[in-house]
């Protein structure tokens, strides 16, 4: 079969790869120290060191397939530290990779079903069908027919995709001080590790399934937000309810404004209320992953990137967005931003540059209606940028704990950004947050279901 067989040719690939990428930061060191005996200003040496480095890093990675394509994916972490004509790049690149990505010959999906669902597999399917349905980055959607009659989608795991993950990781893991180039104040190891547990759990489809069936039920007969029951799991195949609408993505190239509105609008109830609901938070909100039904539902896909969050969102998120929403004294949050972890006990920050980093961060949240725009993502990107000098991005760190909350965070804006969305978040989902208020942590405001609130979109970013 030629993927098996291509297999350990593109692991040798990989590993040469990766393994240039400690030489890279090397070389630029080197460079780095003659130019400032030369007396060029060690800061802009540095700057141009990160830059560099960030540069061969996402370029490597984005040459690749398996887990160092899914590993790119989670380093959007990163792109706080990096200039728009680096991180711009950065994304097309990963964009278009997944897009173009191979579908496995109908042979290949045959002998994944058949191992994994047994050699009758076809007794299962009044219909099935052998061309994909979809595709991601570790397989693959067909379209079939149950056998009792229901309408269903098959996702299948690319052969080798595990062994690929692992050798991938294990390479990243080599490398990770080169990470610590881009951002100084974060602690990149338990990052790291953290990244690899959560992707590798990406491969279980039966704790998939165990994920999406936990949001099946919270959401129940919810006249906003549906998600399809799975039918059947294995290792590598998970069957579920097929669930037609307009994909996410096309209401971003076509849709009219009021199902932009509508869509933003369920994107942020979802995001806000699973945790409470469900102690789960779906951390892989693309478009791809969402579409609008008929009914005006919001319908929802893939559960293989989860945060378990049984006691709901932390507090810190709603204290941080009252001191900035009130204009309080944001040092009362310095001793919790370091019990959290997000800032390291040799860092040191200028909170009130921490403040305004993070105030139109809250714009969305402080006013009654917020339309989000590209024009807004783009002065933010630029805003982040220009604060570089100051360095409060790239001293905070991420802990561990907080990866998938972040990754939702910034990649649920950008989605929200490509719809245009506009309304009234602010009284969306405070009655979600807690923390928001003057009480510790502990405790918070109490909070009427159907009370006002504050959209929490403001969390810490490094």
């Amino acid at each position: 079969m030629e993927i098996m067989n291509d297999l350990p040719r593109r692991a040798v690939t990989r590993t040469v790869k990766l393994a240039a990428l400690p030489a890279g930061l090397a070389g630029r060191t080197v460079l780095g120290i003659g130019k400032r005996v030369g007396g060029r200003p060690a800061e802009i040496v540095a700057q141009e060191i990160q830059q560099r480095t960030a540069e061969q890093i996402f370029r490597v990675l984005g040459e690749l397939k398996g887990g160092a394509l899914k590993l790119g994916q989670a380093l959007s972490i990163f792109e706080a530290a990096l200039p728009p004509e680096l991180a711009g790049p950065y994304r097309a690149t990963l964009t278009r990779l997944q897009d173009s990505a191979p579908p496995l010959p109908a042979a290949t999906v045959h002998k994944v079903l058949a191992a994994d669902l047994g050699a009758d597999w076809r007794d299962l399917f009044a219909e099935f069908d052998d061309h994909q349905a979809a595709a991601a980055s570790i397989g693959q959607v067909h379209k079939a027919v149950w056998h009792d009659g229901r309408q269903v989608a098959v996702k299948i795991q690319y052969p080798g995709a595990g062994k690929a993950l692992a050798s991938d990781f294990t390479q990243i893991s080599r490398v990770g001080r080169l990470f610590g180039v881009l951002m100084p104040g974060l602690e990149v190891r338990p990052l790291l590790d953290e990244l690899r547990a959560r992707v590798i759990e990406e491969l279980d489809y039966r704790l998939e399934a165990v994920s999406q069936d936990a949001f099946a039920a919270a959401f129940a007969n919810d006249p906003d937000i549906f998600v399809p029951r799975t039918v059947a799991a294995t290792d590598h195949v998970l069957v579920s309810e097929w669930m037609d609408g307009t994909p996410l993505a096309r209401i971003i190239a076509d849709g009219t404004q009021d199902q932009r509105d509508r869509a933003g609008l369920l994107l942020v109830r979802l995001l806000f209320s699973s945790p409470a609901r469900a102690g789960l938070l779906h951390a892989d909100p693309h478009p791809g992953n969402f579409r609008l039904l008929d009914d005006g539902r919001l319908g929802v896909l893939d559960f293989g990137a989860v945060d378990r969050l049984p006691d709901g969102l932390p507090p810190l998120f709603g204290r941080l967005l009252w001191l900035v929403h009130t204009d309080g004294d944001i040092a009362d949050a310095e001793a919790d931003l370091r019990e959290h972890g997000f800032l390291r006990p040799d860092v040191s920050i200028d909170m009130e540059a921490l403040r305004t980093f993070l105030a139109p961060l809250a714009d969305p949240s402080r006013h009654e209606s917020f339309k989000f725009s590209r024009e807004w993502m783009r002065g933010e990107a630029a805003r982040v940028t220009d604060l570089r000098g100051a360095s409060v991005a790239r001293q905070l760190n991420l802990p561990p704990s907080y990866i998938l909350i972040h990754r939702v965070s910034t990649a649920g804006i950008g989605v929200l950004c490509q719809l245009e969305a506009q309304g009234e978040f602010r009284s969306e989902v405070l009655r979600w947050m807690p923390g928001y208020g003057p009480d510790d942590l502990s405790g918070g405001l109490p909070v009427d279901d159907e009370g006002p609130g504050a959209l929490g979109l403001a969390s810490p970013r490094p």
